[in-house]
């Protein structure tokens, strides 16, 4: 039996047991029950975010939104706990829970993000942790422009950029990173393109509509990590990637209308009376002007054009593994007649996680064609007479172009050179990597990529029988075609150290690089190619016609590199970035291929020191950075004497030829990287809360052993060109400065970005002893910029002969005894009594001496506001086409309302017309020198996000509507037809040859997705 005391015993140890058990299962319990399912819907002002990042404070539990924004979490002990909402673009917010099962939040868009993640090549790096002067651009701000390309879209968006874009169909922009930097008119001054990790363009085969963020690497420290090819800077360009959830479907099309500027011309009675003026003055018998026509040239060349711009994507995924497939086409009807772009695009993006290995791809498919513009019609308009017709039976062809007696002028029909002559380029490319990455360790990770980019070029020109000017020899009809197939492949190796020792952040990155690039081009010729008499349809294909001409070249570039990055940050407090790269080109002589280009920046974020207290900054960054980057933007064998094989003599006693060769271009086997060496001081700052912030640079920069072709003369047997030298200095200083302000704290929200941008260049030295060169009516010269305008000076209109006779120099002696009144009088700067080019002098500058840029938007319920204005200030232009309207000497057109001098009308700053002669029609003189500052409204648009609730009615998640218009307005003394002009010349910047205009278009867009 069992006594008492062992049954309390055993009665107490069940006790325990149970209270034990008990214990358990209310710890149990309470856990159980605090792990609450908390969700909800994060959005913005313009419906769902996708891939909001949801934190539990304290913890490592986070979440992400999904496809509609949705996220849910599991967050222990509900009552307490904190949820905190981070993105890219918008303030962090942290939102208490209070036992609640839906948190519903509204992100507000941030000034200033310093948790923005920016690519810098080969890596990232937090905004707030930058010591290099980079710039970010909205992909959105980009995309709502309708352009070709991405650089005409730029403009005005970052500081130190400099874009000139044209209208024609499949232009492509130039665009300049902080100054000319070098001569070279075949790298010119083109920036690197780099798109997910390739290198390549974006040309106008490449989609804007598929860009996720874009990065402009403006010093060298920055840039230095791409070595040699970074001497013009660097724009990173990363497109879309899959997120996480169901797929969505997103559509955006436009549709637009494209209007050319245009002159304000005499009409035939106007024109005539001018005309006959010119010669009376010029005692020459007026010509027979054939007064029954009154032909508008412009409206024979010009038309409205059209865009359309229509672009599909799929994108989705799970945790491991995403997906992003788009489709697009681009359509492009021309101003001018007979000329038109079309682009189709296709994008596949991947990516796909298992375990420590990632594996991904990006490719992109593109096929463009454009029909090209024949002439130059800008010019044509106003070099035909309005007394000529269109079409002149008594010609072959068909049209009219003037006649001897008639209308002798050097003009040509728009409309024929339109129709006669048919040039069209194509291209197929594709590009794209494949990439490879290993997690080693948590902070050691492998990356390997190969890219590949493949392009097949197909040129036509076909001549038909027919003239489009007067004087025209004549020539059968002629095919030529070229074709041409390029490739390069680019294979890199990273390897990526990132760690945190306490206060102590690393990161370490070392890699190889390898591309190889080749090009081949073959042509064929034919003349006489045959016509259908019935159709009039020629037989454009090379087995036509006779006397056949081929030809062709292949040529291939190396460049192989080793790189290496140190990435330092205390505290957030004490930033140092150290990078070096070693390139060698096989475009360099022997001894020179290889160089290595090493920088240097550090930053201190005084905000984050004890001693700064500030309630109304809220941060404050200094940095300072030195580095070097190299260029050799050459032809491939620049440095290797080449050798004409064409060359054939007669020998031997029968004289028979014999072939040979011949060296006809001098070779520089001595060319050497030229360098380019900048400094650069800067600060960012935030204010009120984040809501205004600022960023400012000052930079220095040098060009050393500048990379030009030498003018060396004929009689050293160079006729096949000048040959590469290294053989000038460039510097560059400037200052850069942009400040935004966000206001989104309550229903009418809008923001603001103002930046600024000077530039001073200066050539420090020419090279080889030279001190100067001019070329058309520029001289470049040490110690001044390049090209400043050199030019005779003119000082205003002879009125009388009294005038004329007394117009001496110090001696006495007259100084244009042939004029007359309504003459020019010119300056005789060197007293000599003589107007000659000893006369000539510096009177002004290409070069703006600031640019601005001004961003406004705004939103209010469902409805956008937006506008970008550009102005460039302080450059001295050449206006070409009013040197030949308003000079007299030649039959071309003339401004409307022109008011030349004559007796009865004195009052006038236009010198008399006289036919024939330069007298008062001279090229180079400041007459034709006019003010190129302007301001121009370069976007302005309104968008109505259709609300949600109407929607589910139809499925969509996202719809709206937008309204814009382009270049609608420019405000400017300049006359002619646009300010913003663009040139291939790198000494005449400033010279309006005729260059095609930027295009005034309204467009309307629909986005919408499911």
């Amino acid at each position: 039996m069992v006594n008492e005391h062992e049954k309390k015993l055993h009665f107490s140890k069940e006790l325990k047991l149970c209270f034990i058990l008990s214990s358990l299962f209310i710890l149990c319990c309470q856990a159980v029950f605090a792990q609450s399912n908390i969700t909800g819907t994060v959005s913005d002002k313009s419906g769902p975010l996708i891939g909001v990042g949801v934190l539990v404070k304290g913890t490592s539990v986070s979440a992400t939104t999904n496809q509609n924004g949705v996220y849910t979490i599991s967050v222990p002990n509900a009552g307490n706990a904190v949820l905190v909402f981070s993105y890219i673009g918008y303030t962090t917010q942290e939102v208490a829970v209070n036992s609640r099962s839906t948190v519903n939040v509204s992100l507000i868009e941030s000034a200033s993000d310093l948790n923005e993640i920016v690519v810098v090549g080969y890596g990232t790096q937090r905004k707030k942790d930058l010591t290099g002067a980079i710039s970010v651009v909205k992909a959105s701000d980009v995309s709502k422009k309708q352009g070709t390309t991405v650089a005409e879209s730029l403009q005005g968006l970052a500081t130190g950029i400099r874009v000139r874009g044209g209208g024609q169909p499949g232009s492509e922009a130039q665009i300049q990173i902080r100054g000319l930097k070098n001569m070279s008119t075949i790298g010119g001054a083109a920036p690197l393109y780099v798109i997910d990790g390739l290198i390549t363009t974006a040309n106008r085969d490449f989609n804007p509509a598929d860009i996720e963020s874009i990065q402009i690497l403006k010093d060298a420290s920055a840039a230095a990590i791409y070595g040699s090819r970074a001497g013009n800077g660097v724009i990173i360009i990363t497109t879309k990637k899959g997120t996480e959830g169901p797929m969505k479907v997103e559509f955006t099309g436009k549709t637009g209308v494209q209007t050319m500027p245009l002159y304000d011309l005499a009409e035939t009675e106007e024109f005539s009376r001018i005309n006959f003026m010119a010669y009376d003055n010029a005692g020459i018998t007026r010509q027979k002007l054939d007064l029954t026509n009154n032909t508008d040239w412009q409206d024979v060349a010009f038309r409205t054009g059209n865009i359309q711009d229509y672009n599909l994507s799929f994108n989705g995924g799970s945790k491991d593994a995403s997906y992003y497939v788009s489709g697009g086409y681009f359509g492009n009807k021309g101003t001018v007649i007979s000329t038109d772009f079309d682009r189709i695009n296709f994008r596949v993006n991947t990516k796909g996680t298992k375990g420590i290995f990632t594996i991904g791809e990006n490719l992109a498919i593109s096929n463009a064609k454009v029909n090209e513009m024949s002439g130059n019609p800008i010019v044509d308009i106003f070099r035909m007479l309005p007394t000529i017709p269109v079409y002149d039976p008594s010609h072959p062809g068909g049209y009219g172009y003037g006649d001897e007696a008639k209308a002798r002028t050097f003009g040509t029909n728009p409309l024929a050179i339109a129709n006669l002559e048919d040039r069209t380029n194509e291209n197929l490319r594709i590009r794209g990597n494949l990439y490879a990455e290993l997690q080693l360790l948590k902070s050691l990770k492998y990356r390997a990529s190969i890219g590949y980019e493949t392009s097949r070029d197909h040129y036509t020109y076909l001549k038909k029988d027919g003239f489009w000017t007067l004087n025209q020899a004549y020539d059968p009809a002629i095919l030529n075609e070229n074709r041409a197939e390029s490739s390069s492949i680019l294979a890199e190796n990273t390897l990526t150290f990132n760690e945190n020792f306490g206060k102590h952040g690393l990161t370490l990155i070392g890699g190889q690089s390898y591309q190889k690039d080749n090009y081949a081009m073959m042509w064929g010729t034919k003349r006489n190619i045959l016509q259908n008499s019935a159709s009039g349809h020629y037989y454009d294909v090379l087995d036509q016609g006779n006397e056949p001409q081929t030809g062709g070249y292949r040529q291939r570039v190396d460049l192989i590199s080793y790189f290496g990055r140190l990435e330092y940050n205390y505290a957030d407090k004490y930033l140092l970035n150290a990078i070096i790269r070693s390139d060698g080109s096989s475009r360099l002589g022997k001894g020179y291929k290889f160089d290595s280009f090493p920088s240097v920046s550090a930053a201190w974020r005084i905000s984050q020191e004890d001693f700064f207290k500030s309630s109304w900054i809220n941060d404050l960054k200094v940095r300072a950075n030195y580095g070097t980057l190299g260029t050799g933007n050459i032809g491939p064998y620049e440095s290797i004497a080449l050798i004409n094989t064409f060359s054939t003599a007669p020998f031997g006693p029968n004289q028979a030829p014999q072939s040979g060769g011949t060296q006809v271009q001098l070779a520089n086997a001595d060319l050497r990287w030229e360098k380019l060496s900048q400094q650069n001081y800067g600060f960012d700052a935030a204010f009120l809360n984040s809501k205004l912030s600022v960023t400012a640079e000052y930079f220095i920069s040098k060009t050393k052993d500048v990379l030009l072709r030498y003018p060396i003369l004929y009689s050293t047997g160079n006729d096949g060109g000048n040959p590469f030298v290294n053989g000038a200095t460039l510097g560059n200083r400037g200052l850069e400065f942009t400040a935004t302000y966000v206001e989104n704290s309550t229903e009418f929200k809008y923001n603001v970005t103002a930046n600024l941008t000077t530039l001073n260049n200066k050539v420090l030295d020419l090279g080889y002893g030279k001190n100067k060169t001019i070329v058309g009516n520029t001289v470049t010269e040490v110690g001044q910029p390049i090209g400043m305008w050199y030019v005779l000076q003119t000082n205003g209109l002879f009125q009388s002969m009294d005038e004329v006779n007394n117009y001496k120099n110090s001696k006495g002696q007259v100084i244009q005894p042939g004029a007359k009144p309504g003459d020019i009088r010119f300056k005789d700067n060197n007293d000599d009594g003589n107007i000659t080019n000893d006369d000539k002098v510096v009177v002004g500058s290409p070069w703006a001496d600031y640019e601005l840029g001004l961003n406004f938007g705004a939103s209010y319920k469902g409805f956008e506001f937006s506008m970008d204005w550009f102005g460039s200030f302080g450059a001295k232009v050449f206006n070409g086409p009013r040197s030949v309207m308003d000079n007299f000497s030649d039959n071309s057109n003339y401004r409307k309302g022109v008011q030349p001098w004559t007796s009865e009308n004195p009052n006038t700053n236009i010198p008399r017309a006289f036919y024939g002669s330069t007298i008062n029609a001279r090229g180079d003189t400041d007459r034709w020198l006019e003010n190129g500052s302007f301001a121009r409204m370069k976007y302005i648009g309104i968008s109505y996000n259709i609300p949600a609730t109407a929607l589910k009615k139809i499925g969509f998640s996202t719809a709206r509507v937008t309204l814009s218009g382009q270049n609608l307005i420019t405000i400017t003394k300049y006359t002619g037809l646009d300010p913003e002009f663009s040139n291939a010349s790198i000494f005449e910047k400033g010279f309006d040859f005729g260059a095609f205009p930027n295009l005034r278009t309204v467009s309307l867009g629909l986005n919408f997705g499911f």
